[in-house]
């Protein structure tokens, strides 16, 4: 009984460390990377776009500011993003807050 359990271990271990499974294994490694580079890449654009966005119109609302902090550049910088993205939501982050019941007045709604 011992011989096989060894011959059961020995030939698992053997096929686990085989180049086909290491190589299965370094595929996968590569397919999240690029996959980490194309959200990093979308988020970039994404806090550039909308960023501007709030730049141009000189304000932005609490709400606005906590989603773009929260689900844009939060992420963005996990990801290991910095550099135009980071300068961004900084000027964004110092932009004046305006309440939304102010801006419902200037509409006239």
């Amino acid at each position: 009984m011992g011989t096989l359990v060894t011959t059961i271990i020995t030939t698992l271990i053997a096929g686990l460390t085989s180049g086909g499974f290491l190589g299965f294994i370094l595929k996968i490694v590569q397919r999240k990377d690029t996959s980490s580079q194309m959200l990093l890449g979308l988020g970039h654009h994404e806090i550039l776009e909308v960023g501007q966005s709030y730049i141009n119109r000189g304000w932005v609302t609490i709400q606005e500011l906590d989603d773009f902090n929260h689900y844009l550049y939060t992420p963005y910088r996990k990801l290991g993003g910095n550099g135009t993205g980071e300068l961004m939501a900084n000027r964004v982050n110092s932009l004046p807050i305006r309440d939304t019941d102010d801006i419902t007045k200037e509409k006239g709604e």
